[in-house]
């Protein structure tokens, strides 16, 4: 059985794996949803895969048990294949998935703290993603996060 699921709280029995995508707010936060697999007395394990830019959390977990892997080869006809996945993913998707991909990382303090560094990250994701170029912000959104006038930040006139 595969359950995705975000930050609930709930408890199920029998999880025996953890897949965590990116790194969590905090230290307790990791542990916490690693703390889903294991109990009662079982065995279970936790995989967290980061982006490069989000290794310095290694850091806030560096006392407990992790093995780290190299990126694996990636096989050209599989590259070829997501991107072929990607592009049939609708554009209005894709920028929901920048701004909320830009708002989280903007709100961590070690990533957030130096704005163009995270008008680089963000504009790199959107390319990952397919877009041509990187969707722009609302003035007002751009204002509150501290983001007008940063280079790479698109403003909606």
């Amino acid at each position: 059985m595969i359950l995705v699921s975000s930050d609930v709280g709930i408890s199920y029995p029998d999880v025996t794996l953890v897949i965590q995508v990116g790194i969590p707010s905090d230290r307790e936060q990791y542990i916490h949803r690693l703390g889903r697999t294991g109990r009662e007395g079982k065995e279970g394990e936790g995989i967290l895969l980061i982006a490069p830019w989000e290794e310095y959390f290694l850091n806030k977990i560096k006392d407990l048990p992790l093995e780290k892997f190299p990126l694996p080869d990636l096989d050209p006809q599989a590259q070829l294949k997501i991107e072929q996945s990607m592009a049939k993913i609708d554009n209005d998707i894709k920028e929901a998935a920048y701004h909320a991909w830009l708002c989280y990382y903007n709100s961590i303090m070690e990533i957030g703290r130096e704005k163009t560094t995270v008008a680089e990250l963000a504009n790199r994701f959107s390319e990952s993603i397919g877009l041509q170029r990187p969707p722009s912000l609302f003035r007002k959104t751009a204002l509150k996060m501290g983001l007008k006038d940063i280079p790479g930040i698109r403003i909606r006139r």
